[in-house]
């Protein structure tokens, strides 16, 4: 049962646009803040002296919190109150942006981000489970559609808007623009949505919640540290086998509960299973695609940061694209084709990639990204829809949960594993010759590390091996990507139900939020 002071009056009242305007505002900071920190990777680099790994590990601090909490927070939001959660995770994500922004060194930006990670994970569920306390079933499709394509528009602003700040500020702004849109956020809750609750949620398991953070933490880290340490070192291989250990004890711990946060039942569900993890494998292509590609474009290719976000441009044009188009093949061809289709064309567009080379140019990546964006559309979007309509009524809420959070456990390890990839590559080809050990050590943590050391030296041929380095390393990716995708694509196509899923009779208040193109739920 939901409770909702004054329900009915808040549907009617017009002040509930602006408060889906409040939502709005909180998504698209969500959406860019997924990105923009990716073309900022290389200032972060130069300026901080960031290796490889802690680049790594900037972004993927705030996803694997954001993957380890996004279930208990939604059931925090249920049990205490959506509104008084919404401004709290509000208030989270504005104090990591402001300790961002004033961050002295590669730690406190990495202590920041995790911060943000715990925000975002009780903005995102939060902010859709309050819109059936704001609009009626005739309104809620349009809000829906609204506040998806805003997180969605956030992934392509994000590079634009942080390669402007920093072509013309330091890079702390890139979390001090967050600020002021988060507080309004925060004031606009506050005053314009209805407090909703659901007593009969599940309660949070903290056991559960633990075991979740530090067995994706763990998985993270052995995978980062492997390049430096070696695959076969004792701590690597430690820490994995403390990871298996604590993800095994996360599925023995939630199979034993009456109502588990994490309801692994459901990968019963063939239709979920493999529409989940098509929609996994998608987001482990795409993290791994917008960790490489920003210093490739300025490192390599010589553009500032703001010519980056641009250029990233292709890749969301072609996923927006299919996204609007998808419905309509869908129901042309069914999901199984398309999806599968679509994985097909997005390893068609890695293959493409991995044949990139120093002289290469923009042209050709701005071919494949293309290529690349309406594979990842005509992959993610029926896939997620499938997953979704496999659910039954009562479990819709535990499933989607489920489902965010494979995602952003696939964006999470994408980044950590072909980043790793890319790390050994590089050092591996790098020519050092002549350099200190010391500078050689220096320039083989990354390609911008490299350019500087080549800088001081006066070395063109140091810059030359450092730019061919890492395009060997940015094709490997590619080509693990191309496999990635490939492997789900035979999947989807062996494995995906042909008929699509019977249409549920849900209760309004469960209705499951659809998911914008670029992420989670209208990430």
């Amino acid at each position: 049962m939901v409770t909702v002071n004054h329900a009915e009056d808040v549907r009617h009242d017009p002040r509930r646009w602006w408060a889906l305007g409040a939502l709005v505002a909180s998504m698209l900071v969500l959406g860019f803040d997924m990105t923009i920190l990716n073309v900022a990777l290389p200032t972060l680099a130069r300026d901080l002296g960031a290796t490889t790994g802690e680049q790594q590990w900037m972004v993927d601090s705030y996803v694997v919190v954001f993957a380890a909490l996004m279930l208990p927070a939604g059931l925090l939001g249920d049990r205490f109150g959506r509104r008084l959660m919404l401004i709290t995770g509000l208030g989270v994500f504005l104090a990591g942006s402001v300790v961002g922004a004033l961050a002295g060194d590669v730690h406190a930006v990495i202590a920041a981000r995790t911060v943000m990670g715990i925000g975002a994970a009780l903005v995102m569920p939060l902010a859709l489970s309050v819109l059936p306390s704001l609009f009626g079933a005739d309104e809620r499709t349009k809000a829906v559609g609204i506040i998806s394509a805003a997180s969605a528009l956030g992934l392509p602003l994000g590079p634009i808007v942080g390669g402007w700040l920093l072509n013309h500020f330091w890079w702390g702004s890139v979390f001090l623009i967050n600020v002021p849109m988060v507080a309004i956020g925060v004031a606009a809750c506050a005053f314009l949505l209805p407090e909703t609750r659901d007593p009969t949620s599940p309660r949070v398991d903290t056991l559960s919640t633990v075991l979740t953070a530090t067995g994706l933490g763990a998985v993270i880290y052995a995978i980062i540290e492997a390049p430096d340490r070696g695959w076969g070192d004792p701590l690597v291989l430690g820490v994995f086998a403390a990871a298996a250990a604590l993800l095994a004890g996360l599925v023995l711990r939630e199979r034993q509960e009456a109502r588990p946060m994490l309801d692994m039942t459901l990968l019963g569900r063939r239709g979920f299973l493999f529409n989940t993890l098509a929609a996994t494998l998608v987001m482990f292509v795409l993290s791994g695609l917008m960790f490489v590609l920003p210093p490739y474009l300025q490192a390599v290719l010589g553009h500032d940061a703001l010519g980056t976000g641009l250029r990233l441009l292709p890749m969301m044009g072609g996923l927006m694209i299919a996204a609007k188009g998808a419905q309509p093949v869908v129901a042309r061809f069914g999901a199984r084709a398309v999806v599968a289709v679509g994985l097909v064309v997005l390893a068609f567009a890695a293959l493409l990639g991995s044949r990139t080379t120093v002289d290469s140019g923009y042209g050709f990546t701005a071919l494949w990204l293309s290529v690349a964006g309406v594979g990842f559309g005509f992959s993610v979007i029926p896939a997620m829809d499938g997953a979704l309509a496999a659910l039954p009524a009562d479990r819709a809420g535990s499933g989607s949960g489920l489902l965010m959070t494979l995602r952003q456990v696939g964006g999470a390890v994408g980044i950590a594993l072909l980043g790793s990839l890319l790390a050994s590559a590089f050092r591996d080809r790098l020519d050092v010759t002549g350099l200190s050990g010391e500078a050689a050590h220096t320039a083989g943590q990354s390609v911008v590390a490299a350019h500087l050391v080549a800088a001081r030296a006066g070395s063109a041929r140091l810059a030359d091996s450092a730019n061919g380095a890492y395009v060997h390393g940015m094709g490997l990716v590619l080509l693990v990507s191309a496999v990635a995708a490939l492997l789900a694509a035979l999947l989807a196509a062996a494995f995906l139900p042909g008929a699509p899923a019977a249409v549920r009779n849900e209760p309004e208040e469960e209705a499951p939020v659809m998911a914008g193109p670029g992420g989670d739920a209208g990430q």
